[in-house]
């Protein structure tokens, strides 16, 4: 600290005779004056004027008052001027903003206050020493405090949350600020939350289970919920900050009945289109939309998101959403963000997207409002975002839904009915085939999610025939993509969605792989494409799509197309392509910044229309399948020939014939081991919770039972006092007019009944231990029985050997020819 003095001396001069003293020598004399003058008056006017040359000097009243404020900190706690002085400053030194009054100082830069906040909390005592202020009523010095941790928390986020959790009831100490009646030191306290609980979980949890939302809810309802002004914001910030990521709280919430809560903030009264939508309140409906959508985003626990999609429909929260989605004037960023929120809240909940089918837009006549939709999707005057949203609403309507898929997939086939309204598979042709290359992408990406893992609509898709001009045969839609597809003039952004509507299209389903290769001029058009020699990232990625689609015309080849054989297919990326060649290719997809950009998140999130290439779904098939076409095609060599089926011998063949049959009777085997192991795993669970419980209802009774001893002993206390008092018991059996001791007897005899029980188990249990003792004990009298007659045996072959007569030779006998002679009778053999 003197070498940092000496330095700033150094920096900005020091004072000669007669002339003006320097800031330095200025704020050395008032830091003298604090830590050696011995009246509080004198030490509370340096800090004051230490306070008021801080905004200007800051430098050097950090560094050389520091350690004297916080000396104040330490010794005049009982002075709430000195201490609100002290806190103001170092809130000055540490601050991340410029001061007007330094604005013409050069030495300061713009991490100063962090560099003084890493100073000041070098020492962890330091933060806790203002975390006691916090408890401090007068105003002037609990709201300095606020201000210097929220500053402390703001420079260094993760040492000073790390500070906080370890310090005693530092958390619990933040928390009760919000009860504080004075609303500037809550809202201060709120804006401290905020930043305390940016990403950390622990702590987030912590001030989830000190009430935080009971508190938080409480003061949005006191500001007028959506209606109200910056600090129902603040509130909805820092409950988002509580539920983003942590499903700890995301489960708390949902189980403390705050989706219901939350649900009457979304409706909107009807004079809101006359009167208009205030800044303030589309802020506040869009961090509302955000905390909904932290509960159920894709990226939470399934079974989270389940219970919170259901819970938003029994509240009718999704029913207020769809009524803001189709309401006018609607301000356009919350349209986007409701139209984001509904399609998470429907995502993979049967009834929620049935409800969502059922809405009807305001119109006349009445139209779905996924029709609605579609419609602003396909239109290019509407915005990118907007268009964006529509899409993701649109995918996870479908997602996992296979009745809504097929509801789509019917629009776009024959009926014998008239239908006079617009329908979605007549929006989806017309962007589809229309002039304008993002509704190209958006169309074909919309119908390839109405074919995700459904092989039933995917054939069903084959059957959709198409008009051309007139007099010409109508051709199926799957021809007339491939006939887009090698036009010239359909654009880069066009044929990328066309390709992942095949590619999804021919997955697992051998009938459209052979619609598709039999089409005239693809299949030699996917070759042409992949051996292109393209030096455009986005060609690159157009190849690999293309390689990719050859990949899934062999995989799921089911041989039927006549000239167009997996075989066929396959000598043809050997010969014209080069396997190599191919598989690079096919790699530059996942390489692409569009693949990794899509693969991570299903909302589609482009900030210009160039950014639209791939879509979520189509990146996680991709992924699934790019290593099993890598394998098979790598698997043949230049001839075609199986390299992982080569010809072995008879012998060989005949010996992993035999192994084979090994392997399956051991994972027979073994998988009847399980089996039984599962049983009895299962049994022995059985036994032990019914003993549990049994001990749990002894228990229980022998607890009740003393409770109504001690009853009885309390009422009947002065007839026991007699000499010729009988026991308790018999009184409770004797006096049968008092309902207390009838249930006594009646516990007792239920008690004596569970004993009797387990008494029995207990003698069952004894006599099966009492049963394998004598089998044990059997079973030891047998092997001495064997041992003797043994040892007898081999005794007489002695004494017959002895004698001359032979004897086998599997019989192991040592002769003993000291041995008698002589059988137990005294004979001679």
């Amino acid at each position: 600290m003197d070498f940092l003095k000496s330095g700033i001396k150094t920096v900005l001069g020091t004072s000669e005779p007669g002339e003006q003293p320097s800031a330095a020598d200025t704020v050395e004399k008032l830091v003298d004056r604090v830590t050696s003058s011995t009246l509080l008056e004198d030490r509370r006017d340096a800090c004051r004027a230490l306070k008021a040359l801080s905004r200007k000097f800051r430098i050097e009243v950090g560094a050389q008052g520091m350690p004297a404020l916080i000396q104040v900190l330490q010794n005049d706690c009982q002075d709430s001027e000195i201490i609100s002085y002290a806190l103001d400053t170092l809130c000055n030194i540490m601050s991340s903003s410029e001061f007007d009054e330094e604005a013409d100082n050069p030495t300061v830069t713009v991490n100063v206050g962090e560099q003084f906040t890493e100073m000041f909390i070098k020492t962890a005592e330091n933060v806790t020493l203002v975390m006691g202020y916090l408890e401090e009523y007068d105003f002037r010095v609990r709201r300095s405090a606020i201000q210097l941790i929220t500053i402390l928390i703001t420079n260094k986020t993760k040492d000073l949350q790390e500070i906080i959790i370890v310090s005693p009831m530092g958390v619990s100490k933040l928390m009760d600020l919000l009860t504080d009646s004075r609303e500037v030191i809550r809202n201060d306290a709120l804006l401290l939350l905020i930043q305390l609980t940016k990403g950390h979980s622990n702590i987030q949890k912590i001030v989830a289970f000190e009430s935080a939302f009971d508190k938080l809810f409480e003061i949005v309802r006191e500001e007028g919920c959506s209606d109200g002004g910056i600090v129902v914001e603040d509130c909805l910030i820092l409950m988002l900050n509580l539920l983003k990521n942590n499903s700890s709280n995301q489960q708390f919430f949902k189980e403390g009945s705050y989706i219901q809560k939350l649900a009457p903030m979304f409706t909107i009264p009807p004079e809101i289109e006359e009167i208009g939508w205030s800044p303030q309140k589309v802020s506040n409906i869009h961090c509302m939309l955000q905390v909904v959508r932290a509960l159920v985003t894709p990226s939470n626990q399934q079974q989270v998101i389940a219970s919170c999609q259901k819970a938003m429909r029994s509240s009718r929260l999704l029913f207020s959403l769809c009524n803001i989605l189709m309401s006018s004037g609607v301000p356009a960023d919350i349209l986007t963000e409701t139209i984001n929120t509904v399609a998470e809240v429907v995502r993979g909940d049967a009834n929620n997207q049935e409800d969502l089918s059922k809405v009807l837009a305001p119109s006349n006549p009445p139209r779905p409002a996924i029709v609605v939709l579609l419609m602003s999707m396909v239109n290019e005057k509407q915005p990118l975002a907007l268009r964006c949203a529509v899409l993701y609403c649109f995918q996870c309507f479908l997602y996992k839904n296979e009745s809504g898929q097929t509801a789509v997939i019917q629009t776009l086939l024959p009926s014998s009915t008239e239908v006079s309204s617009l329908t979605t598979g007549q929006l989806l042709c017309g962007g589809l085939f229309s002039m304008d290359p993002l509704a190209n992408w958006f169309s074909a990406t919309a119908l390839m999610h109405g074919l995700v893992d459904n092989v039933t609509q995917k054939e069903e898709l084959l059957r959709v025939l198409l008009a051309t001009a007139a007099g010409s045969p109508p051709i199926s839609l799957l021809e007339q993509c491939t006939n887009l597809l090698q036009k010239e003039s359909y654009k880069l952004q066009s044929k990328v969605g066309l390709l992942m509507l095949l590619s999804i299209w021919l997955s697992n389903c051998p009938a459209a792989v052979k619609a598709l290769i039999s089409t005239p001029g693809c299949v030699a058009y996917l070759i042409a494409k992949v051996c292109a020699n393209e030096h455009d990232e986005n060609e690159y990625l157009v190849q690999g799509l293309c390689a990719f689609l050859m990949g899934l015309c062999i995989q799921f080849n089911d041989n039927t197309a006549p000239n167009n054989k997996r075989e066929d297919i396959l000598q043809l990326i050997i010969k014209r392509i080069g396997q190599e060649t191919f598989c690079t290719k096919l790699s530059d997809v996942s390489r692409h910044e569009a693949y990794s950009r899509a693969s991570k998140t299903p909302q589609i999130r482009a900030k210009t229309s160039s950014d639209l290439f791939l879509d979520y779904e189509y990146c996680k098939m991709h992924k699934s399948l790019e290593a099993s076409i890598v394998k098979f095609i790598g698997g043949f060599d230049v001839n075609g020939t199986d390299l992982t089926e080569l010809t072995l011998s008879s012998e060989a063949s005949v010996l992993v014939a035999q192994y084979k049959g090994i392997i399956r009777g051991l994972d027979t085997e073994i998988c009847t081991l399980k089996d039984t192991v599962r049983h009895l795993e299962a049994r022995n669970e059985e036994l032990e919770k019914s003993l549990s419980q049994v001990q749990a209802t002894n228990t229980q009774l022998s607890d009740q039972n003393l409770l109504l001893r001690a009853q009885l002993a309390a009422v009947a206390g002065p007839k026991n006092s007699s000499s010729d008092q009988q026991p308790l018991i018999q009184q409770a059996t004797s006096s049968t007019s008092d309902p207390v001791h009838l249930e006594n007897v009646r516990l007792t005899k239920e008690l004596e009944s569970l004993r009797e029980k387990l008494t029995e188990e207990m003698r069952r249990s004894s006599g099966y231990a009492d049963d394998l003792t004598k089998l044990h004990k059997d079973q030891e009298d047998l092997l001495e029985l064997l041992t003797d007659q043994e040892n007898k045996i081999t005794k007489y072959a002695g004494q017959l050997r002895s004698v001359g007569i032979e004897v086998e030779e599997d019989v192991d006998v040592d002769v003993d020819v000291s041995e008698e002679k002589s059988d137990k009778h005294g004979e001679v053999i």
